[in-house]
């Protein structure tokens, strides 16, 4: 694919977490100015305030709130744990209609010691027990596939495979998947999985970031667009012959930039997107 061009962020989302120092009212403030037209809010930029309230502040400040993050973590050892990771995916989905966000991104979870394919029909039962409320709000469901190194405690849906079978196993168009490039660039079945998003239009997110090498964290060790071994532009081209076209989300857990000055960070972040992405 052609590169994007010059200055044109109008595909450009940022997530909350990306900019970690900052609340949301001052990420609001400061992407505007910037320039980034999409924001993702993870939950935690939530709390204290009501989310409606956040919805129209952000929508009033020009910004689109393209999703939110997260929910997910169904599996559980015990039908107690189960259930109260339902009912707080329920309280995802209202806080993410009452946003305005179209979508609610899964990180499905897994139990340390239990087998993953327990771990991976917990996590369609408790998809499957919140589909009525996500239709009845207008929310999609978008389950996102972690890299196997989190297949322990995070994530029993590993790459893009398991995830476009688990929607075709809960045959529902209110669930589809999220393409995070630091998950899954290394899938050798990854510009075949991605386009079997295409026949029902499943793709509903993409995130993108870099895998710096040497890695020195591998949660919170992420880099920019272009800093790493990532072909970034290659699996967005993937995504795009599949028929998405929608925000490019920043998604970077970094000790190191959020160490650093957010604001010059924010711009680093523009020049990463033009030039990488």
């Amino acid at each position: 694919m052609t590169p994007s061009p010059l200055n044109d962020l109008s595909r450009l989302c940022v997530h909350t977490i990306t900019t970690k120092p900052w609340p949301i009212e001052e990420a609001s403030e400061r992407y505007v100015a910037a320039g980034v037209p999409g924001i993702t809010v993870w939950r935690q930029w939530l709390e204290g305030r009501e989310p409606a309230a956040v919805g129209r502040q952000l929508q009033a400040a020009g910004l689109e709130v393209v999703s939110v993050a997260r929910g997910g973590f169904f599996p559980a050892p015990d039908r107690a744990g189960r259930n109260a990771a339902i009912d707080d995916n329920r309280r995802a989905i209202d806080e993410t209609a009452a946003l305005g966000a179209p979508v609610l991104v899964l990180v499905c979870g897994a139990v340390p010691g239990q087998p993953l394919s327990v771990s991976r029909d917990q996590i369609a039962d408790g998809i499957a027990a919140v589909l009525d409320q996500a239709k009845a709000c207008n929310v999609k469901l978008a389950i996102e596939p972690l890299h196997p190194m989190y297949a322990d405690s995070r994530s029993a849906i590993n790459t893009l495979g398991q995830a476009n079978d688990m929607c075709d196993r809960l045959a529902d168009a209110q669930v589809g998947v999220a393409v995070d490039v630091y998950h899954l660039w290394w899938d050798p079945n990854l510009e075949a999985e991605i386009a079997r998003c295409s026949r029902d239009s499943r793709l509903l997110a993409f995130h993108v970031s870099d895998w710096r090498t040497p890695t020195e964290d591998l949660l919170n060790d992420r880099g920019l667009m272009g800093e790493g071994c990532i072909d970034v532009p290659q699996i967005r081209g993937w995504v795009e012959q599949a028929g998405f076209h929608g925000f490019v989300e920043v998604e970077i857990f970094s000790h190191r930039y959020w160490a650093m000055d957010q604001g010059q960070f924010l711009e680093d972040i523009k020049q990463a997107y033009l030039n990488h992405t």
